[in-house]
């Protein structure tokens, strides 16, 4: 490329900055909500409106061209993964805290469960001790106990359903 047709270029691209530079940084404003990232994005784009320009890319209408290369610049921003750091939330009233009221009620519920069962007429105990505090599958049930898996099974059921009336009686 001759010096002459750069100087063209950069005339073409003068001319578009000072025509659409204002309109352009309304709309990445209204897009992303942040000033600076606006107007990065707005100089994105005409850094790569030169760079195409200089490839020998043909533009019919500046204006369209323009506000083309922004949107895809906002939506490119839009998809970036954002992360914020620790110390933006801090600043902005963020309280960390830790929550184990969950756990704990799930393992006092547990524990209670475990003592319940001990209440269970003893087929349904010996069942629910191998499924629940073992963790043995029916196979291995069955395997232990040589009934088939379906007794087993309506056993586990049947405990369950007793283990129900303790909890909600005790």
């Amino acid at each position: 490329m001759t010096l002459a047709q750069t100087a063209k270029l950069k005339i073409i691209l003068t001319d578009a900055h000072n025509d659409f530079e204002v309109g352009l940084n309304k709309r990445a404003f209204f897009k992303v909500s942040n000033h600076e990232l606006g107007e990065d994005l707005v100089q994105n784009t005409f850094i790569k409106t030169w760079s195409y320009l200089l490839k020998g890319g043909k533009i019919v209408t500046m204006k369209a061209f323009l506000y083309h290369i922004l949107n895809n610049l906002i939506i490119d921003e839009y998809r970036k993964h954002k992360t914020t750091s620790l110390d933006t939330l801090l600043e902005k009233g963020f309280e960390p805290s830790i929550d184990n009221s969950k756990k704990l009620i799930n393992t006092l519920d547990g524990k209670k469960a475990f003592i319940l069962i001990q209440r269970l007429p003893l087929k349904y105990q010996q069942v629910m001790e191998m499924k629940f505090i073992k963790e043995l599958t029916l196979e291995e049930m069955a395997k232990i106990t040589k009934q088939s898996k379906n007794t087993l099974a309506v056993q586990v059921h049947r405990g369950i359903d007793l283990l129900k009336t303790l909890y909600i009686t005790n």
